[in-house]
Parts: structure tokens; sequence; C-alpha cells
């Protein structure tokens, strides 16, 4: 494998992190969106589903995101009577987000992100010496 495929396969693997990363921020920013009228469905979490596909210019497997899909766990309900979008029992919907969830993925997320940045930083700093080497 030469020094350009393993700044590509790299590349590949901070996109896929970085559409990781995406929805997680848009998880958290939603964490507390619920419906507009009674009984409404607050706003689902979603989650990202990764792929492994040849990648026939680079001749090696690639990660890439196959989709974002909607994590079908139920919504937690909370008594507020008052709220707009409570059913005729008092209860709301919340988004089945988990704080602490996201927090954990976004954890992943970079630290899978940070060693394919290392892994480029390393690649360009052993083409650069070897061009050195080559003057």
């Amino acid at each position: 494998m030469d020094l350009s495929t393993t700044l590509d396969l790299s590349a590949k693997g901070m996109a896929a992190q970085s559409a990781r990363l995406r929805v997680i921020a848009e998880n958290i920013a939603n964490s507390s969106t619920t419906g507009s009228t009674p009984g409404a469905d607050p706003y689902r979490r979603k989650t990202v589903v990764f792929s492994n596909t040849l990648d026939q210019a680079l001749g090696v497997t690639t990660v890439g995101v196959r989709q974002v899909q909607p994590d079908m766990s139920p919504f937690p309900q909370r008594y507020d009577p008052a709220n707009p979008a409570a059913d005729t029992n008092g209860y709301v919907k919340t988004p089945n987000v988990n704080s602490f969830v996201e927090v954990m993925d976004m954890k992943e997320a970079q630290r899978s992100y940070t060693a394919n940045l290392n892994v480029m930083e390393t690649t360009r700093g052993m083409q650069s010496r070897t061009v050195d080497l080559l003057r």
C-alpha cells in the first residue's frame, strides 16, 4: 500500500466520523423538543449505520455511511398537564435522546476522527522525509 492510499483511507474514515458527529449534534440539539399538538410524537433520535465497501480505485475496503436511520425505541413520558403537547391524561412524550449516550458516542467518534488525523499527519511526515532524502 502506498502513502497516497493511506491518506485516502484516513480521509474516508474522517468523513464517516464527521457525519456521525453531525447526527449526534442534531440529537443533542433536539433533546428537549416535544410535539406541538396533544399526543404528537417528539423528535426521534437518529443513528448512523456504517458500511464497508470495496473501493475499486484503491483496492481496499473502506468505511462509509450507509444510512442515517431513526432509533425506534419508545418515547419516555413525563407528567406536564400544562404543556400544549400533553395527552388527555396530562403526559407529554419526550424525545428518546439520552444525553449520556450521545456524549459517549461523541467521544468515540472524536477518538476515531483523531486517530485518522494522526495517521494522515504521520503519512505526510513520511512523505516529506522521503522527499528530503531524495534531494
